[in-house]
């Protein structure tokens, strides 16, 4: 049965899927860029504007404030086809929760987030929390300052290193300049304009010279002989109208002529009124003749109406009126001067200036009758009378008007001195008598008048003068000198002791450098009983009790160098009045006595000394060398006896004796001596001084058996091992030689001589290796010893090891910065182009050292600039007088280059300062064969060494 068919049932659509989230949108693309806003900025990119960007020329409608309506609009963010009713659902939240503005001012240093705390208050806790971060950033800050400021100046070094200036690119060119004479200086050329404006080469057209202008040039050039027919029309009597005058240059060259005559005019001798002009001289006056530009005349004019208005407004003003006729005289109007200063005279007729300056510009005829018209109106004024005095030619004529003039002023000094100088002596005391009665005070008159007197008179004078003139020293001076002049010797003390109590009950204080300054001037003249008066009774006073030997002392060294022996004499005879047992006192009286006084006075002053102080061996010694070089050897050796009866156990005295017998060819009696000393327990240098006899003499056991004796009982004193030693070798005992060397510095580890002679004699025996290393040893065990490396540097030099001697004296160098010997041996070892910088680095590391300068001359030398060699040679002997090398090496200078003055100097001064060192020095003078020898030929003969020596030629290589 069939039945309805039922209806299937519809398969459900499937819903579409949900849509995708779409990304969050970015609200910025809508807002307003900030200002300056650039796009990409950040990624290197540059901004432009295009057409597009500028839009039509019109503004831009603005955009809408967003924040304004967002409380309004719930949904902002809508998509751009969505309808304004649907919610996309994607918002945030809109802006309520972003709490700002996003379309606020943008912040170049915080960025949006500035508005975030924009409105909030800004407390005290925000402030101390600022003050906070503030201390640790200076904190922070100063930590690093140093680095920072370290790291700052390196780099400042590095670029003045790396771009030096000009001026230190230039530096040793401009101390080269030092060097150069003035001859030199002038003969540097002018520098010239070099600049490359200057040297390129300009255009330069050249065009043709029209003929017409060359017709012309030609017409001007020649004489016109006759009359043109416009000036024959005119009759020869005219210049035709519109004619232009040819010019002539004959006619310029008289016109020339006509200036010259007229500055010849100028130049001529006005004064007199004559046309006077030196034929010789006229070409040199005109050429100092200052020449009138248009500007001076000017200024003539302005000074000219300025000086007359103010003579007008005031003619009793003197200065005015001077004023204005020196400006005429300067401008060459000398009569137009003359009548101003004559006006002024008129004007201010008690003005002296006035009338000198119309004495100075009258001419010689009206000068006096001008200076005589001054003297009548002013007939007080000394310098109108001196002026009239000085206008006179002759002496009488000039006494006339200055005896004048005193008839006016009697109490003039300058007049009575000027009428004084023109008197014979006769007239002149008469003079002098009226003088002392018109100005009784005045101390020169009194002592000239004195001085023309007759001893009697002369006293009489003085004691009228001490009645006006109580106060005044130079009074009793001249007394005293008075009383020296006439013998009256024990009355010169007398006048100066009373004197100064009489000067002392007036109230003046006695100035003791003022006295003393008064004893030197007596001495200059000839008063040398007055000078040591003076001394006597002023030497003392305001000097206390504890400082008068050093300020005597101090006195006496000054006059000395002022040359005033006779008051330095006075002062250490006063000292040792005072002080009788001072030692120094008598020494330097004696070192001036030795070289200011004679032989007789200094055995005076020494027997005198050796009395008040038998104690004093230095004196004793001193007396008798005075002695030994007068050549009265018996006598030295008579003071050498008293000398050791007052001193029985001095060292000194014995040595000395024996050095007596010794250097005058007695060894017996040396010998004898010096066993005596030996026998009372001498020292070493009894022993010492014992083995240099017996070498002398020849006998070698004896000196080898004093030597061994000595060494027993005085072990370490390394002169005894040095001779021992020395003794050896010269016998040919090089072995014996080296074991004493060896036993020496046992016990002298520290003696540098024994050392270097071990070392010399290890190269003699075994070479260059041994001596190395004995050098080596010796300086471990005596650091910066400059000896010793130099001796290793020359043992290298020797064996031709040059690399090797540079090296160790780098080394030396490093260890002994401020080593004269080692920078010497440096400059001298530097190849010549490097010698100069050497010698600058030696003398700023040692400046003051004899042998750098010593060495610095020798370049001098060789550069044959012998003023400067002669200067450092100089000076190398004054720092080191006592060693001979320098004496050597400055004589054997003076033999090529000076003169027979020089030489004898040089001489004269070597003996005076006998030197005893020197390597050279001592080779020579402690041979056996030039024992004996006197200073003189010792210096011969290292001169001679030094010529035979290639090391000390000062022009090696």
């Amino acid at each position: 049965m069939s039945g309805p068919t039922p209806t299937p049932t519809p398969t459900p659509t499937p819903l579409p899927p949900p849509p995708a989230a779409r990304p969050a949108r970015y609200d910025f693309l809508n807002s307003k860029p900030p200002p300056n806003y650039v796009a990409g900025l950040g990624r290197g990119a540059t901004g432009f504007t295009t057409r597009s960007d500028i839009g039509p020329a019109r503004a831009a409608p603005d955009l809408p404030d967003r924040s304004a309506s967002a409380a309004a609009a719930p949904a902002v963010g809508r998509g751009r086809g969505k309808p304004p009713g649907e919610d996309d659902g994607d918002d945030d939240g809109g802006d309520e929760e972003k709490g700002y503005d996003e379309n606020q001012k943008f912040d170049e240093f915080e960025g949006n987030d500035a508005g975030l705390f924009s409105n909030a208050d800004y407390d005290d806790d925000d402030r101390e929390a600022d003050a906070v971060w503030e201390s640790i950033d200076q904190r922070m800050d100063s930590r690093r300052k140093d680095r920072r400021e370290a790291r700052l100046k390196q780099e400042i070094e590095k670029y003045r290193a790396s771009n030096p200036k000009i001026t230190e690119q230039f530096a040793d060119l401009k101390r080269k300049l030092a060097d150069l004479s003035a001859q030199e200086w002038e003969s540097i050329p002018e520098i010239g304009d070099y600049s490359l404006r200057n040297k390129k080469k300009r255009f330069e057209s050249f065009v043709p010279v029209p003929d017409t202008l060359l017709e012309k040039a030609r017409q001007e050039q020649e004489h016109v002989t006759a009359l043109d027919p416009k000036s024959r029309a005119a009759g020869g009597t005219e210049t035709p109208w519109a004619q232009t005058p040819v010019t002539d240059l004959t006619a310029v060259g008289e016109g020339r002529g006509t200036v010259l005559s007229l500055k010849l005019d100028r130049l001529s001798d006005s004064v007199s009124g004559l046309t006077v002009v030196d034929p010789k001289g006229y070409l040199t006056d005109l050429k100092s003749m200052k020449i009138t530009s248009d500007a001076e005349i000017s200024d003539i004019k302005k000074a000219r109406l300025l000086l007359k208005s103010v003579t007008q407004t005031n003619p009793k003003h003197p200065p005015g009126w001077i004023a204005a006729a020196r400006l005429e005289e300067i401008a060459g109007k000398l009569q137009a001067a003359r009548q101003l200063i004559e006006r002024g005279c008129e004007e201010c007729p008690k003005n002296e200036d006035v009338w000198l300056e119309a004495c100075r510009l009258a001419s010689p005829d009206e000068a006096k009758a001008v200076i005589a018209r001054g003297v009548m109106s002013i007939p007080n004024s000394v310098k109108l009378w001196l002026q009239a005095a000085k206008l006179e030619t002759s002496d009488l004529n000039k006494s006339r008007v200055l005896r004048k003039g005193l008839e006016h002023i009697p109490d003039s000094v300058r007049l009575w001195k000027a009428v004084v100088e023109l008197a014979n002596e006769e007239d002149a005391r008469l003079l002098l008598h009226r003088a002392v009665e018109c100005c009784p005070l005045h101390v020169e008159l009194w002592l000239a008048l004195a001085r023309l007197e007759t001893y009697d008179q002369a006293r009489k004078v003085l004691n009228k003068a001490r009645e006006k003139l109580p106060k005044e020293p130079a009074i009793w001076i001249t007394a005293a000198k008075l009383e020296e002049a006439n013998g009256n010797t024990q009355s010169v003390s007398k006048v100066i002791e009373r004197g100064i109590r009489s000067l002392q009950r007036e109230g003046m204080d006695i100035d003791r450098e003022a006295w003393l300054k008064e004893a030197e001037a007596a001495e200059r003249a000839g008063s040398v009983l007055t000078c040591q008066a003076i001394v006597k009774n002023t030497i003392g006073i305001g000097v206390d009790d504890e400082d008068r030997k050093r300020t005597w002392v101090a006195d006496a060294e000054e006059c000395k160098k002022r040359g005033s022996i006779e008051t330095a004499r006075a002062i250490y005879a006063h000292a040792l009045t005072v002080f009788l047992s001072k030692k120094s006192i008598w020494l330097k009286a004696a070192q001036l006595e030795k070289s200011h006084g004679t032989r007789e006075s200094l055995d005076a002053l020494l027997k005198k000394a050796v009395n008040y102080n038998p104690r004093a061996e230095v004196l004793w010694l001193m007396a008798a060398k005075e002695k030994w070089l007068a050549g009265d050897v018996p006598a030295a050796r008579a003071i050498l006896q008293e000398a050791y009866a007052a001193i029985p156990n001095s060292e000194e005295i014995w040595l000395a004796a024996f050095k007596l017998e010794f250097e005058n060819n007695e060894p017996e009696r040396a010998r004898m001596l010096l066993a005596k000393a030996r026998e009372r327990g001498g020292t070493e240098r009894v022993w010492m001084k014992s083995a240099i006899v017996e070498r002398e003499l020849g006998n070698v056991r004896e000196e080898r058996r004093l030597l061994e004796e000595g060494l027993k009982l005085f072990p370490s004193f390394f002169k005894l091992w040095l001779m021992l030693g020395q003794m050896e070798d010269r016998l040919g005992h090089a072995a014996k030689a080296k074991e004493v060397y060896e036993n020496g510095l046992k016990h002298c580890p520290s003696c540098i001589p024994l050392w270097l002679s071990l070392a010399s004699l290890e190269e003699k025996i075994s070479g260059l290796s041994k001596s190395r290393a004995v050098l080596t040893m010796a300086r471990k065990k005596n650091p910066a010893t400059p000896e010793l490396w130099l001796a290793a540097i020359r043992a290298e030099l020797r064996h031709a090891n040059k690399k090797e001697a540079d090296a160790l004296l780098a080394k030396a160098l490093q260890e002994c910065p401020t080593s004269g010997i080692l920078w010497a041996a440096a400059i001298e070892m530097a190849p010549r182009p490097q010698r100069k910088g050497k010698s600058s680095d030696a003398i700023k590391r040692c400046d003051h050292d004899p042998h750098v300068i010593a060495t610095v001359s020798k370049l001098f030398w060789v550069d044959r600039k012998v003023d400067k060699a002669r200067t450092w040679l100089n000076r190398a002997v004054t720092l080191a007088p006592d060693i001979g090398d320098f004496w050597a090496l400055y004589y054997k200078f003076e033999l090529q280059h000076g003169n027979v003055d020089t030489q004898k100097d040089v001489l004269k001064r070597c003996v005076a300062a006998e030197p005893k060192h020197g390597e050279k020095w001592q080779a020579i003078s402690k041979a056996v064969e030039n024992s004996h020898q006197s200073v003189e030929a010792l210096l011969k003969k290292a001169v001679v060494a030094l010529d035979a020596d290639e090391t000390l030629n000062p022009a090696g290589a």
